[in-house]
């Protein structure tokens, strides 16, 4: 297995480029990403014991490790499919003036800097990803990178560094991409503000909660004679409630995995969708500059501007929202005190997110998919129908489950 990653980066570091010296820099990359997770776990271990990880927390290690693992894969995939074919495609003939030959990227030859930035962008989204999945295939690497959150921190600046590539690689008009570095900010700061929310709900509530605790302590201390009997009613109480307790909070952790796992895979497919298609538009690009067309433009910008400037916003923001959704996902920035509480809070905005997520998506679909708003119509119509459908489906099903405990109500009466 890591004889074929080795090979795959090979494979990426001779065929992405043309020339030797940007070859090595690309295999360079794969090192630095290597050495620093070493580094990384080296340091977050010289003060740390060796401790035997309980029964909870070697769960709790293997569902992160499979997160970070499908993740990395489809990163991969698709980062290394976006550096073999980068956007605007290749020369067809050789330059007259011998600068640049046939097969080499178009962005190349118009613009050297952002084809540049792409291309390093999106190499250092790949070689991180394959770098995570050798590290995560091996027990003995992976349990000390998670536990210090060396692999949080490199899936982390894969997400940037795959917008990064989004934003130089989707258009070739600085314009455009400042309205799409401005779309990054505008969500960042919109999960920094919804995290600033929630840590001032949580301040305001053990502000308030403390009072009361002080009134309780003055009254067990005036009633501690007469409340010995019922303190050991109290435990034995508990000691059976704590069995259910425990029941409740393990089917509670089960269900809050299977909401991560199911939004962490929606995030990456969709992210990977849209960052394909962000790359390589309908309706392909001009291979040459003629008749006012400028080489490497999309098509459909040129002759369908606003149905284009629909699919490419539409688009983007679905890719941005599913990036937000995977960095949401990923680290735990909370203590322990304050995981649950803020667990739910994320489910709920993440949820969310999803929604406006998949919308664009449908969006981007119907404007790009076809060349005629006609089409376009039909093909929202048969969305909302299939919505229609699944809400009629939702309603009769709560209908019958209703009766079916009305039912049952009235036999065991």
């Amino acid at each position: 297995m890591i004889l074929d990653l080795f090979g795959l980066i090979g494979a990426y570091a001779a065929g992405s480029c043309r020339d030797v010296s940007t070859s090595i820099h690309a295999m360079a990359l794969a090192g630095a990403v290597l050495v620093y997770v070493v580094i990384h776990v080296v340091f977050f271990t010289l003060d740390h014991k060796d401790k035997k990880d309980t029964v909870q927390e070697h769960q709790l290690l293997e569902k992160r490790r499979k997160r970070l693992l499908l993740f990395a894969i489809l990163a991969a995939t698709i980062t290394y499919q976006a550096g073999l074919t980068p956007p605007g495609g290749f020369l067809l003939q050789d330059d007259k003036l011998g600068r640049h030959h046939a097969g080499d990227p178009v962005l190349l030859d118009n613009y050297p800097r952002r084809y540049n930035a792409f291309f390093y962008c999106n190499s250092i989204s790949f070689m991180l990803s394959i770098a995570l999945i050798i590290l995560l295939v091996n027990p003995n690497l992976y349990r000390p990178a998670i536990q210090s959150n060396a692999l949080s921190v490199c899936t982390a600046v894969g997400l940037f560094c795959l917008m990064g590539a989004y934003v130089a690689g989707s258009t070739q008009h600085l314009k455009t991409s400042i309205y799409i570095f401005a779309l990054v900010v505008v969500v960042l700061l919109v999960v920094v503000l919804l995290l600033l929310v929630f840590l001032l709900k949580g301040l305001n509530k053990n502000g308030n909660n403390s009072a009361p605790k002080e009134q309780d302590e003055e009254g067990k201390k005036e009633d501690g004679n007469n409340s010995a009997t019922k303190e050991q009613d109290e435990e034995e109480g508990r000691k059976g409630e704590g069995k259910k307790v425990g029941e409740k909070t393990r089917d509670e952790e089960s269900q809050k995995h299977a909401r991560r796992k199911y939004l962490m895979l929606l995030g990456i497919l969709v992210a990977s969708v849209a960052y394909q298609a962000g790359l390589e538009p309908p309706g392909g690009a001009w291979q040459s500059s003629s008749n006012g067309y400028e080489e490497g433009n999309p098509v459909m910008h040129d002759n369908r501007r606003p149905r284009y400037l629909a699919f490419f916003y539409s688009n983007s923001t679905s890719f941005m929202a599913s990036i937000v959704i995977i960095i949401m996902l990923l680290p735990q920035w909370l203590p322990k005190k304050e995981e649950g509480e803020w667990e739910k809070w994320s489910l709920r905005v993440m949820n969310r997110t999803i929604v406006l997520d998949l919308i664009a998506l449908l969006v981007a679909y119907a404007t790009g998919s076809n060349r005629g708003w006609k089409t376009s119509v039909y093909v929202i119509a048969l969305i909302v129908a299939v919505l229609c459908y699944f809400a009629i489906h939702m309603t009769l099903s709560k209908c019958s489950d209703r009766r079916h405990k009305a039912a049952k109500g009235t036999q065991s009466a």
